[in-house]
């Protein structure tokens, strides 16, 4: 049974792909608003607006995350998703307006196909009025379409990329993914430790498994820096602060270490909690989530406050 990031309430994703050359975009909407962090990392970034989500930031709620192919041009896409919510009323209230908040990210994707044509302000309107509650659909589509993999031997011995998504439901809970895989090196079954997709051998035929490869000497080639990007989003329907978040780094960032104190501190907490969890369900439930979280955020104030003034002291 197939699954994709869809399956979690409140979540759609529509594609625009260029037939004049392998590029694209893909937008996630999540048009009642949905709390957001990021993790932005390598040497090479393309991105727009998610400095944003960092936790210290007062802005927590996104509109939509759009992944587009162009490299820095195909950031223009955003523009178009924010007139797209814009024109249905939706984003942040800032005094007398509404700003649609769109985080997104680009991948490389200007060696195949003529450069100029990369992804603009039309391109994320139109993905966004085909986006949907649908699987959406994968491979060499939307921001997948020119994306490439195992170009550590060279792109002539690279293969086709491309984008996919995915599900998991555990407790009622699910959380999904979606990701344009522009790698350098090999796509591996995780569960096997097989390559499906990668650099190839010599003749083109076969699959040539990078890693054994290297260790056998054979050497990688030169790449251009920041060409090779995977970029995704991950979705969830779970009650998430990110208030939270910060009182997590403060109580480990300034406590430095997990004394036996706070180890026994914490298994009393869970001792209490786990009964507390079944009994609170059905009336946590059909609380509105913004006074769950609000008091999610009180506890957890109150509790890493008392922990960093105890590590303070110590």
């Amino acid at each position: 049974m197939s699954s994709s990031i869809t399956d979690v309430a409140g979540i759609e994703v529509g594609h625009w792909t260029d037939a004049r050359r392998p590029t694209g975009c893909t937008v996630v909407l999540a048009r009642a608003g949905a709390v957001g962090a990021v993790d932005v990392r390598g040497a090479a970034p393309g991105t727009r607006e998610t400095d944003l989500l960092a936790p210290q930031n007062v802005v927590e709620c996104v509109h939509a995350v759009l992944l587009a192919g162009g490299s820095a041009f195909g950031l223009d896409a955003a523009g178009g998703v924010m007139r797209w919510l814009d024109e249905r009323g939706i984003g942040l209230q800032v005094g007398p307006a509404r700003v649609p908040i769109v985080p997104a990210a680009v991948l490389f994707d200007l060696a195949l196909g003529d450069p100029r044509i990369r992804p603009d302000a039309a391109s994320g309107h139109a993905a966004c009025e085909a986006a949907s509650r649908q699987a959406p659909a994968e491979g060499n589509v939307g921001a997948g379409a020119g994306a490439a993999v195992g170009k550590i031997f060279g792109f002539q011995r690279a293969m086709k990329g491309g984008i996919g998504s995915a599900s998991v439901t555990v407790d009622g809970v699910t959380v999904g993914a979606l990701i344009a895989c522009n790698a350098l090196g090999d796509v591996v079954d995780p569960a096997t430790g097989r390559v499906i997709a990668g650099a190839r051998t010599a003749d083109g035929r076969g699959l040539l498994d990078a890693h054994a490869a290297l260790l056998r000497g054979e050497e990688a080639r030169p790449m251009l820096a920041g060409s090779n990007t995977t970029i995704g989003v991950i979705a969830t329907d779970a009650v998430i602060s990110v208030a939270t978040s910060i009182i997590k780094i403060s109580v480990f960032g300034l406590a430095g270490v997990v004394t036996a104190q706070v180890l026994a501190f914490a298994l009393l907490i869970g001792a209490i909690a786990i009964p507390g969890a079944f009994l609170a369900k059905a009336f946590v439930e059909r609380m509105p989530v913004h006074i769950h979280t609000a008091i999610l955020d009180a506890a957890v104030i109150v509790g890493g406050t008392v922990m960093i003034t105890t590590a303070l002291r110590h």
